[in-house]
C-alpha cells in the first residue's frame, strides 16, 4: 500500500498528522487500530457463516462473484462445458489474427524494400513528381 512512498514522504504524513490532531494522536491511532481490528472480525465471522450455511470452506478471496461460482456452483465439468466452444472461438481468432500480423510484417517488409531501392535509385536521377490521388468523385 505504501510502495510508493519513500521516507520522506512518510515523515510529512507523520508531521502533518501530529499537526491536524496534536495531542489526540495516539487516541486516534487506538480508534483507527481498533477500527481495523472489529473490521476483520466481521469479515472474518461472515466467511465463517456463509462456510457453515454452505457446507464448503470459504476463504476472503473466494467470495468475488466469479470465484464463488467457479469454485461452489460449478464442477470441473461443467466448467469444461463451458469453455470448450469458447476455446475453439479463441483458437480461431488466434490463428487469424497470427496470419493477419504474419501478412502485415511481409507487406512491411516489401515496402522497406521498395523505399530502399527507391532511394538509392533516385539519388542518381532527377525527382519525379507525386503521382496524383485518385478522388472520391473520380471512383464515383
Amino acid at each position: 500500500m505504501l510502495d510508493n512512498l519513500n521516507w520522506w514522504e512518510i515523515g510529512a504524513l507523520l508531521l502533518l498528522a501530529l499537526l491536524i490532531f496534536g495531542d489526540r494522536l495516539p487516541a486516534v491511532i487506538t480508534d483507527g487500530l481498533r477500527l481495523v481490528r472489529n473490521l476483520r472480525n466481521m469479515a472474518r465471522n461472515a466467511t465463517g457463516d456463509l462456510s457453515r450455511e454452505l457446507g464448503t470452506d470459504i476463504q476472503l478471496e473466494d467470495l468475488h462473484p466469479k470465484a464463488f461460482i467457479r469454485k461452489h456452483l460449478l464442477s470441473e465439468e461443467d466448467e469444461a462445458a463451458i469453455r470448450k466452444p469458447l476455446q475453439g472461438v479463441y483458437d480461431n481468432l488466434r490463428a487469424d489474427v497470427s496470419g493477419v500480423h504474419n501478412d502485415l510484417k511481409d507487406v512491411a517488409n516489401a515496402a522497406d524494400l521498395r523505399s530502399n531501392e527507391a532511394r538509392s535509385g533516385t539519388a542518381t536521377s532527377t525527382p519525379s513528381a507525386p503521382a496524383p490521388r485518385a478522388s472520391y468523385d473520380d471512383a464515383t
